[in-house]
């Protein structure tokens, strides 16, 4: 997404009044999701790195990353996602986490994206080397590269407690045969896919049987990296929104998503602290019903 077209729909529809009404949210109960496997709680709104984290080691280009981290974690976010697909991402995460004492603070998941199993396994220590930890949260196979290889490795892993959570990602939607394969036929305990208010394939079979086979659902691409806004940028938000405290279109987007109840975490990624601010309030307020979704979806002719 770039800077003007998030800036410009803040802007029109009511910075200020996100201002005025922050204080407020802040007090109210913060929305969390279970792992299915687990039953561990987790803060329905995470952050992605994709593109956002992968800057040099200069104090200009982390200064930002570094406040969009504080205003997460002071917001109530945990699960922080990456991948060696993502340049820098990961050592970047690694470094501002040390840097800013947050160590031990986040949700840490990443990805292995590579062919032949000694290979996943190089490049996962790596990984582990790069965000400055022993033991990883959630580790999932990118685009389900090599799946049934690097799902053998990642199984040994977690038996061995080097990682706690396994799972597997693909980010077009034409791959979500594969996913209902893999879902139906490993012991999973996350899945990563796109769905927001503009691509809602996943509601057809993919979420509902994440949430009939106990497999946690983290959610790519909520704003369909920016178009969402452009699309939105010249609408009023409804009134509906005040029902449920949202003040920003990125609001009601990420609350239209968290309101499935098969998807366990959304993860918008930003190098923008206030972006960063505005994503996590999706967490306080209401949830839409089925009504307010139609309304919205309706209002934005999708």
């Amino acid at each position: 997404m770039t800077q003007f077209s998030r800036r410009d729909v803040l802007m029109a529809t009511g910075a200020a009044a996100l201002a005025r009404t922050a204080g407020a949210k802040e007090g109210s109960r913060m929305i969390t999701r279970k792992i299915p496997r687990s039953g561990e709680a987790l803060p329905a709104v995470g952050m992605g790195t994709w593109q956002t984290f992968d800057v040099g080691p200069s104090a200009e280009a982390r200064a930002p990353l570094l406040e969009v981290l504080r205003r997460f974690f002071d917001g109530g976010g945990r699960l922080i996602d990456s991948s060696p697909m993502y340049g820098r991402s990961e050592t970047v995460v690694g470094d501002l986490l040390a840097e800013g004492g947050f160590v031990g603070k986040p949700f840490l998941a990443t990805k292995v994206w590579t062919r032949g199993k000694q290979a996943g396994i190089d490049q996962m220590d790596e990984s582990m080397r790069r965000m400055r930890t022993k033991r990883l949260d959630l580790l999932q196979v990118h685009n389900l590269v090599d799946v049934d290889t690097q799902l053998e490795t990642l199984r040994a892993w977690k038996e061995e407690g080097r990682v706690r959570y396994v799972g597997v990602t693909h980010y077009q939607l034409g791959a979500f045969d594969d996913i209902e394969r893999l879902v139906k036929s490993q012991p999973l305990d996350f899945i990563q896919i796109p769905y927001s208010v503009g691509v809602r394939e996943a509601e057809k079979r993919i979420l509902p049987l994440a949430q009939e086979r106990g497999v946690a659902a983290i959610v790519m691409r909520p704003f369909e990296g920016g178009t969402l806004f452009r699309d939105a940028r010249a609408k009023q938000l409804p009134p509906f929104a005040a029902e449920l405290g949202a003040t920003s279109w990125a609001q009601l987007f990420l609350k239209f998503i968290l309101a499935h109840p098969a998807v366990t975490c959304a993860i918008p990624a930003t190098s923008k602290p206030a972006h960063m601010s505005d994503n996590l309030l999706a967490m306080r307020g209401a949830l839409p019903d089925e009504r307010q979704k139609r309304k919205l979806l309706e209002v934005l002719g999708a």
